[in-house]
């Protein structure tokens, strides 16, 4: 298992979604989302090879938000697979569902998946707030976001827990799929402390839309993971905001970016 090293995994099928495995110095294994069901088999085997093991031991494994494409991997892993690795802690803290399917249906029915198997992880189930600092090993987290419920629009997306991660010398910070809301928030409670400005920033709502121009010039990164399929990345559609972010990134002076789109990408920290 390598040293202090992010691995944004692929989509086997180019779809969206977010998963990062990350390894530590003194040997934790950590996990933020994993993605759509249809990638649980990539996912199992990546983080065998990763482990070096057959039965992979998790130390911290965050669920940013109950959508589908970020958390419904680990449902199938508990539900399915759990036989196949242990964790020791699962870090959340998800809305209601009636508060989420007011707005977003999808939302609704990821937590239906959320309730059916929390019997089977709900002793290592830890709800984190904002204004929370833990350590897993060496890897130290700043959790500056849980959801509001005063924001009453984009509810899923704002839900997503932002948080700073110190490890190896470098920050980095993980935003899930965060509004401009969420994003603004951040920078009123934490705007003064340092805390925000981090080496690595995960673009927010994989990079089409989410956090605001205002978000990424206080993180101001010098590098940027997107986890981000080829149709985002490109704006196929023409629908979605991604080729406004990247030229947001271009003009901050971003000197790296990691993009899922061209296959699981590791960055050494």
């Amino acid at each position: 298992m390598g040293k202090n090293v992010i691995h944004m995994l692929k989509s086997v099928t180019d779809t969206i979604g977010n998963s990062f495995i990350i390894t530590t110095e003194d040997g934790k294994l950590i996990v933020i989302d994993g993605g759509f069901p249809s990638e649980t088999d990539y996912f199992k085997e990546y983080l065998k090879k990763v482990a070096g093991t057959e039965k992979p031991h998790i130390d911290a494994w965050f669920l940013s938000h109950p959508h589908d494409d970020h958390a419904t991997v680990f449902f199938e892993m508990i539900e399915k697979h759990r036989e196949e690795f242990d964790v020791d802690r699962v870090y959340l803290n998800f809305p209601s569902r009636e508060y989420l399917a007011a707005e977003d249906r999808s939302a609704g029915e990821t937590m239906d998946l959320f309730y059916h198997t929390l019997p089977l992880f709900a002793d290592k189930m830890r709800i984190i707030c904002g204004g929370d600092v833990f350590n897993v090993g060496a890897a130290k987290f700043y959790v500056l976001y849980s959801y509001d419920f005063e924001f009453r629009h984009n509810r899923a997306n704002n839900s997503s827990l932002i948080f700073r991660m110190e490890l190896g010398g470098k920050s980095v910070m993980f935003t899930g799929d965060a509004g401009v809301e969420a994003g603004e928030k951040v920078l009123r409670l934490y705007g003064d402390t340092g805390l925000v400005k981090c080496d690595i920033c995960q673009m927010a709502h994989h990079g089409q839309s989410g956090c605001n121009r205002r978000f990424y010039e206080a993180v101001a990164p010098e590098i940027c993971l997107w986890p981000t399929p080829s149709w985002v990345w490109s704006n196929f559609n023409g629908n979605l905001q991604t080729l406004v972010v990247r030229g947001w990134m271009e003009e901050l002076g971003v000197k790296k970016n990691y993009v899922s789109k061209d296959g699981t990408q590791l960055i050494e920290l």
